[in-house]
């Protein structure tokens, strides 16, 4: 009798160890998830950021600028539960703004241009980056929550059910390759 108690005992603590493993992983998972969407963040407010700098400076046509000004402008605006829009319509003003690399030429050339544009190229290649990385991240804490064992014994806590960040990021051609 004592003996089966011991082992019951011991059965529970490895059970519990195990969990409370468990538990600390999630955890983990979900600081890294948050690391990262916070990295992600300051990308795209970078990006949104060198974008309205470079509307603004009078290296772009007025059309040009416009579309783009207002594009990062509403980026940067936006509200959480549309922000994923928003920064794919940056994107898309981007690859309008810079589709042709006498565009991008035109800005190198002018004063200060030069800067500029390496500027705008790096924020438009690490908004790529930054989200591959924050998607990696909800992804791993997505499988692990969808194992019984967290659902059964509520592991994750209150913690909401993390969401991916889709966006269109596709860099203007011109301008990245120019870049290079």
């Amino acid at each position: 009798m004592t003996a089966t108690l011991i082992w019951i005992l011991v059965a529970l603590v490895a059970v519990g160890v195990y969990l409370s493993w468990t538990a600390g992983r999630l955890d983990r998972l979900h600081v890294r998830m948050d690391a990262a969407r916070a990295a992600l963040d300051a990308q795209l407010l970078r990006r949104a950021s060198v974008a309205q700098e470079l509307a603004t400076s009078g290296v772009l046509d007025p059309a040009a600028s416009i579309v783009l000004y207002e594009a990062a402008h509403a980026a940067r605006q936006s509200e959480e539960e549309h922000r994923e829009v928003a920064e794919s319509e940056l994107s898309q003003a981007l690859r309008a703004v810079f589709e042709d690399a006498g565009q991008v030429e035109a800005v190198r050339e002018a004063p200060g241009g030069e800067e500029a544009a390496r500027e705008l190229a790096e924020a438009v290649r690490r908004v790529p980056m930054a989200r591959r990385f924050h998607n990696d991240a909800v992804g791993a804490a997505r499988r692990l929550r969808e194992h019984r064992k967290v659902r059964w014994f509520r592991l994750a806590g209150h913690a909401p059910f993390p969401l991916a960040f889709e966006m269109d990021d596709e860099p203007p051609a011109a301008l990245v390759e120019r870049a290079s």
